[in-house]
């Protein structure tokens, strides 16, 4: 199973796709190369996640609305507080979308 494409829809994973759709339309880059660099893209996102972030944080607010499908997890919430130990933030809407570790393991990772 491929790394699920949950990083694509952030602001470098649009800007990715954005300058990957230019250079295929403008014969730069062929369509098969570009889906391979979506997929490392997806793979190295899923790496520095679990490697590089460490912090934990609180969130609080009032959920507007949750949905379940295909085994992710999307809540919206509106006035979401975020505290960490340094920094409180609160932010008017917000969308998390969650899934299962499980689902994030490359055929790799579980030979």
């Amino acid at each position: 199973m491929a790394a699920i494409e949950l990083y694509r829809r952030s602001s470098i994973g649009n800007s990715l796709t954005s300058t990957l759709d230019y250079m295929v339309s403008s014969g730069k880059l062929p369509p098969e190369l570009a889906i391979q660099v979506l997929l490392q893209f997806d793979e190295s996102m899923k790496k520095a996640m679990k490697s590089k972030v460490n912090s934990k944080i609180s969130i609080k607010g009032h959920l507007h609305t949750y949905r379940f499908c295909d085994d992710i997890w999307t809540f919206i919430l509106t006035g979401g507080t975020f505290k960490s130990e340094e920094i409180s933030e609160t932010i008017g809407k917000v969308k998390i979308v969650a899934c299962d570790s499980k689902l994030q393991q490359s055929d790799e990772e579980k030979a």
